[in-house]
């Protein structure tokens, strides 16, 4: 009967520890339940109703879906969303694996270096937006005071709709490029020093060792980063809301503050559930094919 016991695993033990094991899980299944699975099953079912914010809703379908093929705005905002995802990704990862390999040396003081740059992190993102947006004023702000010391005019940066949208994405840029540049940092150093020196012993540059060793080595961290950085840009809106506000003329209007827009400005709930639905499925995709892409560039994925 014993031997039964251990096994199958059925014993009063086996059963102690399966109890214990789902009370020590539960709050997180339940707050993954109540604070993840039931709001995305009520956005869902949201987004199938014409919602007001007073009166009763109605079922309707798929029609919410169907307005969005034909709604201009959201073509404009999602190609405004686009080009912050091409803008601040490849900038964001440049500059960061930049800095990275400038603080990534055992050289005093270097500390304080990366602290400078990763404290933007750390601040508040309004309050990080709100401090950009007083220097980038077209009169009294930083920027345009030193331009002016060396003779230049500077421009009404957020209010023209060819530089609103890199203004912003420089001041996001800056507020995130410190939390790649510590991944980066801790990715070099875990690279062998065996493969520098046999790097240097074959005759190799540094261009040629960067190229050969360093960047092949750090590319599951690049891949990270990566994937962060775009979910992260397809997410913006706090930048959007403390500086431009959707403007000058639409400009730099992105989904999510797009989706705020119709949610809690127009009260169209049904039609906002809809739009974040679509947002979640465009994420989804992309990050699907970027996990399928990395066996073709990251390192030792080959045979994943």
């Amino acid at each position: 009967m014993t031997h039964s016991r251990k096994r199958t695993g059925r014993g009063p033990l086996a059963r102690e520890a399966q109890i214990a094991g789902w009370l020590f899980v539960s709050p997180m299944v339940l707050g993954f339940t109540l604070l993840l699975l039931f709001p995305m099953g009520l956005a869902l079912y949201m987004s199938l109703t014409d919602w007001p914010l007073l009166g009763d809703h109605r079922f309707i379908g798929l029609e919410n879906y169907r307005n969005i093929m034909t709604d201009a705005m959201f073509w404009k905002v999602l190609a405004n969303t686009v080009y912050f995802t091409a803008g601040l990704v490849p900038l964001n990862i440049v500059l960061a694996l930049l800095l990275a390999l400038l603080l990534s040396r055992s050289l005093r003081g270097i500390g304080i270096f990366r602290t400078a740059i990763f404290v933007p992190v750390m601040t508040s993102l309004i309050v990080w937006s709100i401090v950009w947006k007083l220097m980038y004023a077209t009169e009294s702000g930083l920027i345009n005071q030193l331009l002016l010391m060396i003779g230049i005019k500077g421009p009404a940066w957020l209010y023209n709709q060819d530089l609103a949208m890199p203004a912003v994405i420089v001041t996001s840029v800056l507020k995130n490029v410190g939390l790649n540049m510590v991944l980066f940092i801790a990715a070099i150093q875990q690279v062998p020093r065996s493969l520098y020196e046999a790097a240097t012993l074959d005759g190799a540059g540094k261009r040629g060792t960067f190229f050969h060793v360093t960047l092949p080595m750090i590319t599951p961290t690049v891949f990270l980063t990566m994937v962060m950085t775009v979910i992260g840009s397809l997410k913006v809106f706090g930048q959007i809301y403390v500086m431009t506000q959707g403007g000058p003329s639409n400009s730099t209007k992105v989904l999510v503050y797009y989706i705020w827009e119709k949610a809690f400005k127009l009260f169209q709930f049904g039609y906002a559930s809809s739009l974040a639905y679509v947002l979640f499925f465009i994420v989804l995709i992309l990050t699907l094919l970027q996990w399928q892409l990395r066996k073709r560039w990251v390192f030792n994925e080959g045979d994943a």
